[in-house]
């Protein structure tokens, strides 16, 4: 399986010539791949799910299935959402999802907690939006949120370590500089070390082989 990062928290995976969008986001920059199968989103927040893109998808893919917990369904009006559950799964082409969590990382007392959905792909990539949701399974490659304003770095290294999986790439990097992106990666590659497993710091439009 080939996973390509694209800016933010957006990822294309590939598999047999097809392919499985998470979280096209407003700072996700143009994207319309074919072959699509599936999209997935994770919460309803603008960073990872925008009209423009679900479009464009749907223009360059007829009818592809959009998945999202209902939280999203209820938010991308005229866009007909597939409502999942944690712990539910469900197979697209030659990707098998399973969805964990079900709330996204508490921002602050004040502001609501809204749905959020982590997607678990093959049981081997695990991307968990914004939340630290646990998978039950040790994933070959983790999808590691580095910058956000719920996210305190050594949270995120806890939940590396927790997670222990066999690699990590950074995601949700919109929101900090590109210093501040060299210090995440530094301490995720430490916290996935600890585990036996390697960092891949990879940067938009980078893939990566599972």
């Amino acid at each position: 399986m080939r996973v390509t990062k694209h800016a933010h928290a957006c990822l294309v995976l590939e598999e047999e010539g097809q392919r499985l969008v998470i979280d096209p986001g407003n700072q996700t920059g143009p994207l319309a791949p074919t072959g699509v199968v599936a999209i997935v989103i994770t919460h309803e927040h603008a960073d990872h799910w925008d009209a423009e893109h679900l479009r464009a998808l749907r223009g360059t893919n007829p009818n592809v299935p959009i998945y999202g917990p209902e939280g999203v369904a209820r938010a991308a009006e005229g866009f007909d959402v597939r409502a999942v559950e944690a712990g539910e799964r469900v197979t697209a082409g030659p990707f098998r999802l399973r969805f964990l969590g079900g709330q996204h990382a508490v921002i602050h007392s004040s502001i609501p907690v809204v749905d959020n959905l982590g997607v678990l792909v093959n049981e081997a990539l695990y991307h968990p939006g914004d939340s630290y949701a646990v998978p039950d399974v040790r994933p070959a490659l983790l999808c590691a949120p580095v910058g956000a304003p719920w996210l305190k770095i050594g949270e995120a290294m806890d939940f590396v370590l927790e997670v222990a999986p066999h690699a990590t790439i950074p995601i949700h990097e919109a929101p900090i500089s590109a210093m501040g992106l060299a210090m995440a990666n530094g301490r995720i590659e430490w916290a996935v070390q600890q585990g036996g497993g390697t960092h891949h710091p990879l940067t938009s439009g980078e893939s990566i082989e599972l």
